[in-house]
């Protein structure tokens, strides 16, 4: 039971006081500070059901689970709090520094700090360096049913963490990221069925760290770009300074905005700083991957998916369009698999008002051991080709369809080592200029085994 005396020094105010417990009806108005008020019930009483209303905050409300013990902050979708302050408006501190492995947990994170929650509750910023949820050193942390909006960035990942679950979420408009991954050493995370949406420093955003088990699935990520920022992605995977890897993206929308410079709906960069030197391959840095990217949706942006100095990256079974200066683009990577793909120039997209802007296409430099298979690739316009390799080897392209672009369908250059079989190439509109371009290219390659394909205008070596 709280004393009057207590509450007194948490708020500072007699008026949310009855009887010695906190009058939520009052503290809810808006006017006074709630932040030492919720810190205080958190750390006696381990959990805090907010009732409808606005809560101030005027600095962070601070959670040291080993003190508090299980914690949840919860509402039934009424409440707000509004962070007036810099830093996060709840920040989880547990004491967890192992791996998700049972051995290599404390006593204590069990028995105390496992699967601190929020739910159900809406945070919004009231200051420039404001962010929603913040946490280090947890296991478990789960939120669900959340939403922050005009705050920096909305969830916040730091230092060390474990079995991160985000669901049923809306992270909206917010100045600087909606899921940060903060040089964090962080395995077992799952992002879904969440909207995250008009966040100005991206989307979903891994940079350095040691980071594995990223899920993100049926999700919607739109428009994570601040038109006069630095470039970002909707989901950007940097490895700098550290590493990142084994990351399934599935089922998700993912699109806008093209405006922004150098948008990206999934941008990969794989240069990372493992320390095992066996492992990079006689290069300066690592080339992090294995990223699965499988039954999306990809549209306007300035490239829909690009990946460099990666390894293991497959992107099969999704839909694409728009994408204003390339659809795939891949540099410097290895083990890349393309396979199954719609990219198309959709007429009905017209009514967009971008009268046919868009580039789209496929683009491999430097890249080798990688396969692309079974696409329908159509409509790549005001570009040499619509599928280009560029000093690549060791390369199979087969059974892709190739329609209706300008240039060359197909086009190899310094190309070595490679199969090209099977390959439909034509471009068959009305008023196309036969003999601009034939369809399959070759310029400066050696060895490679090119046979079996039905092209619309011939073929060529230089």
């Amino acid at each position: 039971m709280f004393t009057k005396a207590t509450l007194v020094v948490w708020c500072g105010c007699l008026s949310v006081l009855m009887g010695g417990e906190v009058d939520w009806v009052a503290l809810g108005q808006g006017k006074e500070d709630a932040a030492g008020v919720i810190e205080g019930v958190l750390k006696e009483k381990g959990s805090v059901h907010l009732p409808r209303g606005t809560y101030r905050l005027s600095r962070t409300v601070e959670v040291k689970m080993a003190e508090t013990g299980f914690v949840a902050v919860t509402g039934d979708g009424t409440a707000r709090l509004v962070m007036e302050g810099a830093g996060p408006a709840l920040h989880f501190i547990g004491t967890h520094e192992g791996s998700a492995a049972p051995t290599t947990f404390k006593a204590g994170v069990w028995e105390r700090e496992r699967t601190p929650m929020v739910s159900g509750i809406e945070i919004v910023g009231g200051h420039a360096e404001a962010d929603g949820v913040k946490v280090t050193k947890t296991m478990q942390f789960t939120l669900s049913r959340v939403v922050v909006r005009l705050c920096r960035h909305a969830v916040h990942l730091a230092e060390r963490n474990r079995n991160v679950l985000i669901s049923d979420c809306h992270l909206y408009q917010n100045r600087g990221i909606g899921v940060f991954y903060d040089n964090v050493n962080l395995h077992q995370s799952n992002i879904v069925g969440s909207h995250i949406s008009y966040n100005g420093g991206g989307g979903v955003v891994s940079r350095g760290g040691n980071v594995r088990n990223v899920h993100i699935g049926t999700c919607d990520i739109e428009g994570n770009h601040a038109a006069d920022g630095p470039a970002t992605a909707n989901v950007l995977l940097d490895s700098s300074g550290g590493s990142i890897g084994e990351v399934a993206i599935t089922g998700c929308t993912i699109q806008h905005t093209n405006k922004a410079p150098d948008s990206a709906n999934i941008r990969i960069l794989g240069a990372g700083a493992d320390p095992s030197v066996e492992r990079r391959g006689g290069r300066a840095s690592t080339r992090e991957g294995n990223v699965t990217i499988t039954g999306n949706v990809f549209s306007d942006v300035q490239v829909n998916v690009e990946v460099k100095d990666a390894r293991g990256v497959v992107i099969t079974g999704n839909t694409f369009w728009e994408g204003f200066q390339h659809d795939v683009l891949v540099e410097r990577s290895s083990h890349v698999v393309v396979s199954s793909n719609n990219f198309d120039r959709n007429p009905r997209y017209l009514v967009n008002g971008f009268d046919n802007a868009e580039c789209n296409g496929l683009v491999f430099v430097d890249c080798e051991d990688s396969v692309v298979t079974g696409n329908v690739i159509g409509g790549v316009w005001k570009k040499r080709a619509a599928l280009d390799l560029v000093r690549c080897k060791r390369m199979q392209v087969s059974q892709n369809s190739v329609l209706d672009s300008d240039g060359s369908g197909l086009l190899l250059e310094e190309v070595s080592d490679s199969v090209v079989t099977g390959n439909l190439i034509r471009d068959d509109r009305e008023g196309a200029v036969k003999g601009k371009a034939v369809s399959l290219l070759q310029r400066k390659c050696r060895g490679n085994l090119v046979q079996g394909n039905l092209l619309g205008n011939g073929e060529k070596s230089e």
